[in-house]
């Protein structure tokens, strides 16, 4: 199971947690949130509780020298659907209570609960940068982009998720996780469509359930 979380915070986004691990860089605390911070996060939530729907092409690109692509479908508040490429093994599907984890090279599925994973971040009701849920460990606003970083509160030493903003108009392009391993995964999203009807038969588990998984 401990290697099919990390896998999955290497493929997501998602999502969502913080490198505790001290290294040049990291972030060790929350930040002060300043009126001025304050006014931009909230119209970052405000954004992201518009989101109903997205369609993407994506290109990952990691620190250990990794790279993947393929496609991702969003539709809030319950499904989350990643194909990757090949010649990439992988598919993660989220349609309810939990995630799957496809390897299709193993042959191997693994069911987890999506609020054990990052996929959390992008299917929660409601988004908020100053409850309880998340920590806001760095903030930057430079031209016309705005740099998001956050942690779990529950559990900041499993990684941290930056979110990348155009500034004006608002619109997520990219985001990049640290894991806990010290990994940086950079994600950018590819011709973005937002807020259009996706069938939910493009969420079923239509995948071959091969044998349980749980590594």
């Amino acid at each position: 199971m401990k290697h099919v979380a990390t896998l999955l915070m290497r493929c997501t986004v998602l999502v969502l947690c913080i490198l505790a691990l001290p290294r040049p860089g990291a972030a060790e605390g929350p930040i002060q949130i300043t009126p001025e911070i304050r006014q931009v996060l909230e119209r970052a939530e405000k954004y992201l509780d518009g989101i109903k729907t997205m369609q993407a092409e994506f290109l990952q690109i990691s620190s250990n020298g990794e790279t993947a692509e393929g496609e991702i479908l969003l539709s809030r508040p319950k499904n989350l659907r990643i194909d990757y490429a090949p010649p990439t093994p992988i598919l993660i599907v989220a349609n309810g209570e939990f995630l799957s984890y496809v390897d299709k090279e193993l042959k191997q599925v693994s069911h987890i609960p999506v609020d054990d994973t990052p996929a959390a971040f992008l299917l929660r009701d409601k988004f908020s940068f100053t409850g309880d849920a998340l920590t806001v460990t760095g903030f930057e606003r430079q031209a016309n982009t705005v740099r998001i970083s956050v942690v779990q509160t529950k559990d900041p030493l499993a990684g941290e998720l930056t979110l990348v903003f155009s500034d004006n108009p608002m619109v997520l392009r990219k985001w990049v996780i640290i894991d806990a391993q010290g990994v940086i995964t950079d994600l950018t999203l590819i011709n973005a469509r937002f807020d259009f009807p996706i069938p939910e038969k493009r969420f079923l588990n239509d995948f071959p359930e091969f044998a349980p998984g749980g590594n």
